[in-house]
């Protein structure tokens, strides 16, 4: 089921939602027939890839024991209406595969640290240790959500443009210095002083692929908008990602998949220049981009990754 018609520049929720419940009614276990189908026919470089990628989220090789805090996926069932309905939905589509006594641990939310035991979690930190952070492809319907961009990229504003709520110090930085800049167009959504300082008002997905230049900055972990800008035609700045999640940010090259800009983005307004007088350079990383993203839209063989990150959870602990 697609969740992203072509003219959407957003998820459809609401058929997110019912894909969620309709597996969530035909119960489990499942029958694994049509993943090992798809693992049998894949070529011996396509199986390296999908093993890349699951050594890749589950870094870890040593066997462990799920502690107190542990759920089996038979009380996991139960929480359907428990709250955070996104990462329910997106665990359930892969835990279903097994016994409903396994049993995993889990963080929900945007919290990026590493956890104490092995923990199926959205996000981690890119650099250190991380075994313990195993990443499952969570909320999924707000973050990995890819763009038809028809506008060449030729046709777009020499403009620069950021929308987001600011709360952190990175993004405050950027509308301290770049709030009045005439080539800029960024500012925050929310207000929580009520003052209206830096805001702006809300300006469309559609709207923003009008610029030939997007900023992604991190928030509470990662950034949001990353994954549709990459699908456009537009070009990514941002700066050196710390955090990653399923979309893999630290396998991301700088000046091959997106534009890095200093942190405290002094550097921002000269490369705008550049890019903007070489074009050339700038569809060479558009294009790499785009390509990027290609291999995250096989939703079966996504599929099948991620029901072997689960598998290799559940092998390691000892329970399968």
């Amino acid at each position: 089921m697609k969740i992203l018609p072509k003219h959407q520049s957003k998820n459809v929720r609401f058929l997110y939602f019912m894909r969620g419940i309709f597996l969530y009614l035909m119960g489990g276990p499942k029958d694994k027939a049509p993943l090992e189908r798809r693992w049998a026919s894949m070529s011996q470089d396509e199986r390296a890839y999908v093993e890349r990628r699951v050594s890749y989220y589950c870094r870890g090789e040593q066997t462990f024991v799920v502690g107190e805090g542990g759920t089996s996926i038979g009380d996991f069932s139960r929480t359907i209406f428990g709250g955070q309905s996104n990462y329910f939905f997106d665990t359930y589509e892969y835990v279903r595969y097994f016994p409903k006594e396994c049993r995993f641990n889990k963080r929900f939310g945007d919290e990026w640290f590493v956890p104490d035991e092995p923990t199926f979690v959205k996000a981690r930190p890119i650099q250190g240790d991380v075994a313990n952070s195993v990443l499952l492809k969570l909320n999924k319907v707000r973050h990995f959500n890819f763009l038809h961009d028809k506008v060449p990229f030729e046709k777009k504003k020499d403009q620069l443009v950021w929308r987001g709520a600011a709360k952190h110090r990175n993004r405050m930085l950027l509308l301290e210095n770049y709030f009045h800049h005439p080539q800029f167009d960024v500012g925050r959504t929310n207000d929580p002083q009520g003052d209206g300082l830096w805001k702006k008002p809300f300006m469309s997905i559609r709207d923003q692929l009008k610029c030939k230049f997007i900023l992604s900055i991190e928030g509470n972990d990662v950034a949001t908008n990353l994954k549709w800008i990459m699908s456009s035609g537009s070009i990514c700045f941002m700066p050196k990602p710390t955090r990653e999640t399923w979309f893999m940010e630290g396998t991301l090259v700088a000046g091959e998949h997106y534009v890095e800009v200093n942190d405290d983005f002094s550097d921002v307004e000269e490369k705008v220049k550049y890019y903007s007088e070489k074009t050339d350079h700038a569809l060479r990383i558009i294009r790499n981009a785009n390509h990027y993203i290609e291999q995250f839209k096989d939703a079966e063989r996504e599929a099948l990754i991620a029901y072997r990150v689960v598998e290799k959870y559940f092998a390691l602990s000892g329970q399968l």
